[in-house]
């Protein structure tokens, strides 16, 4: 069975984001559809009960442009085994200099995705064993995202202190050799 979640917490925010047409273009578009689960969620009442249960009954998640970089909504697919579905074309994936988000996620280009009937065709394409080697890989890399305490190696807070020194090593390097003739510069300047 074909479940497709999409978790759209606040209608009326998708006019104000950054590529703010996208989730109401989707809505209209798939609202129809007898496979696809919308949740309208909020931190109030039982609306993040309501949107964990529709992701862990679903095998495909949309994770659509937002207002940041990078969401909740990624992290919550992954906790529910949701095979993610990125829209987005220029997202800032977490841990992706180390994870090929690709393994465990479908990637739609967002002018494909607003194209009438692209998705599902897309989506409903994927064979049970392409889905099955998508979700494995999820089910893999979920304690990567998986905020622990005290934290544990390969948690999400050891994650972002590994990112966190990754970035720096490569922002001294980039500085060092960008600085590498400014020393010896200067001192041509003093004779």
């Amino acid at each position: 069975m074909f479940i497709l979640s999409i978790e759209l917490l606040c209608i009326l925010n998708v006019f104000w984001v950054q590529g703010g047409a996208i989730p109401c273009e989707l809505y209209y578009l798939l609202k129809d559809e007898k496979d696809v689960h919308f949740t309208f969620g909020n931190y109030r009442g039982d609306g993040i009960d309501k949107a964990g249960q529709g992701m862990a009954s679903s095998k495909f998640c949309l994770n659509i442009a937002g207002d940041t970089p990078s969401s909740n909504r990624l992290f919550d697919a992954i906790a529910s085994q949701c095979v993610p579905v990125i829209i987005s074309d220029g997202i800032e994936l977490p841990f992706e200099d180390v994870l090929d988000h690709s393994e465990f996620g479908v990637f739609v280009r967002a002018s494909d995705a607003v194209k009438k009937g692209y998705l599902l065709y897309l989506l409903r394409g994927i064979k049970k064993d392409q889905w099955t080697v998508l979700w494995e890989r999820l089910k893999e890399i979920a304690p990567h995202f998986e905020y622990r305490y005290p934290s544990q190696p390969g948690d999400a807070v050891d994650m972002v202190w590994e990112a966190v020194l990754r970035k720096k090593s490569s922002v001294q390097f980039r500085h060092h050799r960008t600085n590498r003739y400014t020393r010896s510069e200067a001192l041509l300047k003093r004779i």
